[in-house]
């Protein structure tokens, strides 16, 4: 019976071992941008000219309004699932290193960074 037991332990680790390994944090490059305005704020800013709007602006003005946060990457709108990541309202409109957990179309942010400038 121990043997057993100890067989279905050793069994429930291997599993949950291997769901950490699936769920493993990836890095991309690419823009935080939002649902409403995508890959262009062109629409917004020909909408508002006196307005002056920057992506970083135009991003969260569209947030504010009721867009959601995504992340844009190779051509690529992905959805960002935990939408209150303050760093998001930081680096809107920027291009970032974003890292995180990907499901489907949906990524889980982990940390999002400034890639680092390269030296002249």
């Amino acid at each position: 019976m121990k043997s057993i037991f100890r067989s279905l332990c050793c069994f429930g680790l291997l599993l949950c071992l291997a769901s950490f390994t699936s769920a493993a944090d990836m890095t991309w490059t690419g823009r935080i941008s939002d649902s409403m305005c995508g890959g262009s704020h062109a629409k917004m800013q020909s909408a508002h000219p006196s307005a002056k709007l920057t992506a970083h602006d135009c991003t969260n003005a569209c947030v504010k309004g009721g867009a959601k946060y995504v992340f844009i990457s190779k051509g690529k709108t992905y959805n960002i699932a935990n939408q209150d990541d303050a760093d998001l309202q930081v680096h809107a409109g920027h291009t970032v290193l974003l890292t995180g957990s990907m499901k489907g179309d949906t990524i889980t942010v982990t940390t999002i960074v400034m890639p680092a400038k390269k030296a002249s």
